[in-house]
C-alpha cells in the first residue's frame, strides 16, 4: 500500500453518515460531535448513548436497516455493523459515489483511519499505523500524553492571540518569524509553566 497522506479535515456542517448503533457505532459517534458535522446514524437498534444524543438534537437517529439512499449527497460514512456482508456492502456503494468510506476492523476497506489522538485544547497529536496495528498506535498516545501535559492546551491558544499580534505588526518577515519561533519554544513554554506555579503557589498563600 502506498503512503497515506496526513491531514486533518474540517466537518463543520458537512453530513456524515454512521451505520451501527452498537457500541462501536457509539464510540465512532463521539468521536465526531465535537466535530461539527451533521451526522446521520442510521441502525435498527442503539445504544442509550445515541438516543440520548437524538433526544438532544445533536444527531438524527433512524431505527431502521441501511439503504442505498442514505449515501445521497454523504461527505464521509463510517460502518460500524456486526456484520461483515452489510459493512462490505456499504464500503463498495461509497466507493462507486466517491464517499470516503471506513469499515471498522478492516484496514482493506477503508479509505482514511481514525488514529489515536492526544489532544490539550487546539494541539492535536494523531498516530496512525495504517490499521495494521491500533494497539501500538494506543501505547504511543499514551506516551505522547506523559510528555505534552495539559498546560500546552493554554499555551496553544496563548501562541495563536501572538502569532495575529505579530503578523499585524509592522515588523519585517524576518523578525517576525524569528519572533514567533521564539515565542513557540520550549524555553518560553517552560517559562509559562513557571509564571502558572508561582500565581498557584501565590493564591494559596493568599
Amino acid at each position: 500500500m502506498k503512503s497515506l497522506f496526513p491531514i486533518f479535515v474540517k466537518l463543520e456542517h458537512r453530513p456524515v453518515l454512521v451505520v451501527g448503533g452498537g457500541r462501536v457505532g457509539e464510540q465512532k459517534i463521539r468521536s465526531l460531535l465535537a466535530t461539527g458535522a451533521r451526522i446521520h446514524v442510521v441502525a435498527p437498534e442503539a445504544t442509550e448513548a445515541i438516543q440520548a444524543w437524538a433526544r438532544c438534537d445533536e444527531i438524527i437517529f433512524e431505527a431502521r436497516a441501511f439503504l442505498s439512499s442514505d449515501l445521497d449527497g454523504i461527505f464521509l460514512v463510517v460502518a460500524a455493523t456486526s456484520s461483515q456482508e452489510l459493512n462490505e456492502r456499504i464500503f463498495e456503494e461509497a466507493r462507486c459515489r466517491g464517499v470516503l468510506c471506513n469499515v471498522v476492523d478492516a484496514p482493506e476497506h477503508c479509505d482514511f483511519y481514525y488514529p489515536a489522538v492526544v489532544q490539550r485544547g487546539d494541539l492535536q497529536i494523531a498516530i496512525s499505523t495504517a490499521g495494521q496495528s491500533p494497539s501500538l498506535a494506543g501505547q504511543i498516545r499514551q506516551q505522547l500524553e506523559g510528555r505534552f501535559v495539559p498546560e500546552y492546551g493554554e499555551w496553544v491558544a496563548e501562541l495563536g492571540e501572538t502569532r495575529r499580534r505579530v503578523l499585524a505588526s509592522n515588523l519585517g518577515a524576518e523578525s517576525k518569524r524569528d519572533l514567533l519561533q521564539s515565542f513557540a519554544s520550549p524555553v518560553a513554554f517552560e517559562a509559562l509553566v513557571a509564571a502558572q506555579s508561582r500565581t498557584r503557589e501565590g493564591s494559596g498563600a493568599a
